[in-house]
C-alpha cells in the first residue's frame, strides 16, 4: 500500500490518479481517503488527483501521543504530501475539518495554492463566547465518546447527526456507505483528533485579519440545512476578497457525496476560471 512519510515519521496512506494540474483533496472528521471517490472519478479525466487519509485514520498511521495532532500539524501534512509527490502548486479542496486545514494551507503557504475550496466549513466557529464554550464542551464530549465507546457505537451516533439527515433520507444507500466507512475508523485516532485538532483550532472569526488579506481564489460551498456551517460560510464570503459562495438547497453537511454532481460542477467552474486567469476578486485585499 502506498504511504508517504512526514517529517515526524508518521506515514500517510495516499492514492493518486490522472494527469494534469494537481488537485489535493483533504477529508472531513468523519471520512477518509475514500470519501473523494466521486471527485476522483470525475476530475482524474483532466487533472492529477491526490487523496489521502489524515493521521489517525487507517490505513495511515495512528499516533498514540496527543501532541502529534493539531491544526498546524494537519496543515503541514498537506504540504508534506505535496512535497513528497513533488507538487509545487495545487488546487487544495477541503471538506469540514479538511476545509479548515485547506484554509490554513492557503493562509500560511499561498504560493503553494492555485485555489482553495472550503466545503461545509464553520462547525464550532462562532464569535459568541457562550456559544463557543458550548461547542468546545460538545467537542470534548464527542472526543470522550470515541475514546470510551466502541467504534461501531460512536460511528452510529455520529453518522446520524442532525446535519446529516438530508443525506440519510435523500440517498439512503449513499448514507449507509458513509456510515459503514466511518465505523471502520480508529476510535483512538478520532478521539485524539477531536481533542487536539477540532477542539483547539482557532475560530474563523479569530482568523479574520488573515482572511481579509487572502488573495488566492476561494470557493465556499455549504448545504442550506448544514446549520452549524452556514454562519461560518457567510463569514468567509463577507471577509475574503476572492471568495465565491455556493449554497446548495435542501442539502446537509456531507455535501461532497450527498450532491456530487453539483459539487463537481462548482469545482470544474472554479478550476477553469483559475487556470484561464478569469477568477474575479470584486474587492481589494485589506
Amino acid at each position: 500500500m502506498p504511504h508517504l512519510t512526514m517529517a515526524d515519521g508518521v506515514r500517510l496512506y495516499y492514492e493518486e490518479t490522472g494527469r494534469g494540474t494537481p488537485i489535493v483533496f483533504v477529508h472531513e472528521f468523519a471520512a477518509d481517503y475514500r470519501t473523494w471517490e466521486p471527485q476522483l472519478r470525475f476530475f482524474s479525466r483532466s487533472h492529477r488527483c491526490i487523496t489521502f487519509s489524515q493521521r489517525g485514520y487507517p490505513p495511515s498511521d495512528i499516533p498514540e501521543k496527543p501532541e502529534m495532532y493539531s491544526q498546524d500539524i494537519a496543515r503541514n501534512d498537506v504540504l508534506g504530501v505535496m512535497d513528497a509527490l513533488k507538487i509545487d502548486k495545487a488546487h487544495v479542496v477541503g471538506h469540514s475539518m479538511g476545509a479548515y486545514t485547506a484554509l490554513h494551507v492557503g493562509l500560511n503557504q499561498p504560493q503553494r495554492c492555485l485555489s482553495v475550496t472550503a466545503a461545509g466549513c464553520g462547525w464550532g466557529s462562532t464569535p459568541d463566547p457562550a456559544q463557543r464554550d458550548a461547542m468546545k464542551a460538545m467537542a470534548a464530549e464527542t472526543g470522550k465518546m470515541f475514546l470510551e465507546e466502541t467504534m461501531a457505537s460512536s460511528a452510529a451516533k455520529y453518522a446520524d447527526a442532525p446535519m446529516r439527515q438530508t443525506h440519510k433520507h435523500k440517498d439512503p444507500r449513499g448514507w449507509a456507505e458513509f456510515a459503514r466507512m466511518l465505523a471502520e475508523h480508529s476510535p483512538l485516532g478520532h478521539g485524539l483528533t477531536m481533542y487536539n485538532l477540532q477542539l483547539k483550532r482557532p475560530t474563523l472569526w479569530e482568523m479574520e485579519e488573515q482572511l481579509k488579506a487572502l488573495s488566492i481564489p476561494l470557493l465556499v460551498v455549504v448545504g442550506d440545512e448544514d446549520f452549524p456551517c452556514l454562519d461560518g460560510s457567510l463569514f468567509l464570503k463577507r471577509t475574503v476578497p476572492t471568495a465565491a459562495l455556493l449554497v446548495v438547497p435542501r442539502s446537509g453537511h456531507t455535501i461532497t457525496s450527498e450532491e456530487p454532481a453539483i459539487f463537481n460542477a462548482a469545482l470544474a467552474d472554479l478550476f477553469s476560471a483559475v487556470e484561464s486567469g478569469r477568477w474575479m476578486s470584486h474587492r481589494p485585499a485589506s
